[in-house]
């Protein structure tokens, strides 16, 4: 199962190279995807998570670069929980103050 990490970039500040490079390091099975808008303006960098048959998740306010780390270990923490819900986010450093919503899988 291939997770998706869709990255906006609209966003200022939407540097994908570090994070692509952060994540090809991981091993993690993940697909990082530039996305024209995600509609988080109030707050850039918007990012969400999904995969087939597990939670969707949507953040704002990312720095890719400086929330590297905290993404990849948020993007392990959702490959690993049960259908993708993520109980405990203390692992997910930052990035799960930035957390704006979460939908439940189909």
């Amino acid at each position: 199962m291939t997770a998706r990490l869709h990255l906006c970039a609209s966003c200022e500040g939407s540097d994908l190279p570090a994070l692509r490079a952060a994540l090809e390091v991981s091993g993690l099975d993940v697909a990082l995807r530039s996305e024209r808008c995600l509609n988080g303006c109030a707050a850039p960098v918007s990012m969400a998570l999904q995969a087939p048959g597990r939670a969707t998740y949507f953040f704002a306010g990312i720095d890719p670069a400086g929330d590297a780390a905290d993404i990849v270990a948020t993007v392990r923490l959702y490959l690993t929980a049960p259908a993708g819900w993520i109980e405990d986010a203390r692992g997910c450093g930052r990035v799960r103050f930035c957390l704006k919503g979460r939908v439940p899988a189909l």
